[in-house]
């Protein structure tokens, strides 16, 4: 018996607007086809109208709407798809003239997202979204009931109906909120259990090589595919080289053009673990035509967030599709590396800038700790990165590295600072 699903056929719609320029409306629109691919759509057609100004009745206007009605007549498609958001009424109108099913980029987005959840923190942030996007739009769902007003039996009903169903929604959306906050209190439990280390958070557009790159660095297997929003739930692990102090590396939700804002709101607690991080990657697809706009929509999101510029790194990633990526202009505020995460070309040079970061925040000390001071002992190994530790019979000689606003507590039992020393000779 075959399985092969048959795809639900779909038209992409864009609009350009005077102040803007045809070939970046053409490439917004690809990205929307990637998108309905993504949610398991095939795109039959594309259509850019121009317009002065959207039409506030349906963003295309109704000579545009009736000529799409009859192209997914003729491609028998059962879906249309436009790039902006649309208010409930231009939907509507929209549905209404073309009779057939019309969702904007917005949707589109969280039915990806609601199709790839699988945690319950990222189950739970879909999930609000979802409600949220859809409160306001809750009376299309009894345009039935409508339709038969004054008949026996359903006078009121419609609305009343509709009523509960706000009433509902708004519940459980509260119940939700109360559960992402539970949850984000367990993951700011586990942050201070990790304070110790030094955490590195990989951000960037989605599709940009976020998880093949975590799994370069820490020999991990997360799924690494071809495809919007594969990795949806923040994942963290130790980095599998040699670093100065215990590193953990955490891969996070990837951004996106035009992101809806109640799933940003709802993601915020995902999106933290980058604020929190010691050391931000910020992962862009060098080979990519309008790399330059994903990676300025990962600075806007960064930004948004309160990541200060100087803890990030830009890396300019698939080198290996893109060899020489001579044609980068680079962020001239950050530092940048390029790499190919795919292929493993250019991480060691990565690697060897967090070594350089981890290394900035303190300084590697060799101390001499009197065996009746075991206080100083528990103290160091609290605070430090321990890399060597014998005693005999008066002392524990240890080598370790310490953070700068902690080396107070052992200055007079330093017997040489190594960076110092590696640093002269």
């Amino acid at each position: 018996m075959s399985n092969n699903k048959v795809l639900e056929k779909a038209i992409a719609v864009g609009v350009v607007l005077a102040d803007q320029t045809r070939h970046i409306a053409e490439e917004h629109l690809d990205e929307l086809q990637q998108l309905i691919e993504s949610a398991g759509g095939v795109v039959v057609s594309k259509i850019l109208a121009k317009r002065v100004a959207p039409d506030a009745a349906t963003w295309i206007g109704s000579g545009k709407a009736e000529e799409i009605k009859r192209l997914a007549a003729k491609e028998r498609a059962s879906l249309i798809v436009f790039d902006d958001d649309l208010s409930p009424a231009q939907t509507r109108n929209l549905e209404r003239i073309t009779e057939v099913k019309v969702i904007d980029r917005s949707a589109l987005i969280l039915d990806i997202f609601a199709g790839r959840a699988r945690s319950r923190e990222a189950r739970t942030q879909v999930e609000l979204a979802q409600l949220e996007y859809m409160l306001p739009r809750l009376t299309r769902q009894w345009s039935h009931l409508e339709r038969q007003a004054g008949g026996i039996g359903t006078r009121g009903v419609g609305e009343t109906q509709l009523e509960i169903d706000r009433r509902i929604v708004r519940n459980r959306i509260s119940q939700l909120k109360g559960e992402l906050e539970k949850i984000e209190r367990t993951r700011e439990t586990q942050r201070k259990s990790r304070s110790a280390a030094f955490t590195v958070a990989l951000v960037g557009y989605t599709n940009a090589g976020k998880s093949t790159l975590f799994n370069q660095l820490t020999g991990g297997k997360a799924l690494a595919v071809d495809k919007l929003f594969a990795t949806l739930d923040a994942k963290s692990q130790r980095a599998a080289f040699p670093m100065p102090r215990q590193t953990v590396i955490i891969d996070t939700v990837g951004f996106v053009r035009k992101l809806p804002h109640h799933l940003v709101a709802s993601f915020r607690s995902t999106m933290e673990e980058a604020v929190a991080a010691d050391l931000v990657l910020h992962v862009i697809d060098g080979s990519h035509p309008q790399y330059e706009e994903q990676r300025v929509v990962g600075e806007e999101v960064l930004r948004g967030l309160g990541i200060a510029e100087e803890r990030v790194i830009d890396v300019y990633n698939k080198e290996d599709a893109e060899p020489t990526l001579s044609r980068l202009a680079p962020a001239k505020s950050r530092r940048y590396v390029t790499l190919s995460a795919l292929t493993g070309r250019g991480v060691e040079g990565l690697v060897e800038i967090v070594r350089e970061r981890e290394l900035a925040g303190g300084e590697v000390l060799e101390l001499d700790v009197p065996h009746e001071q075991s206080r100083v002992l528990a103290k160091l190994r609290a605070v430090a990165e321990i890399y060597d530790e014998h005693s005999d019979d008066h002392s524990t000689r240890v080598t370790a590295w310490v953070p700068r606003n902690a080396m107070h507590y052992f200055d007079k039992f330093s017997v040489a600072n190594l960076l110092q020393r590696a640093k002269v000779s």
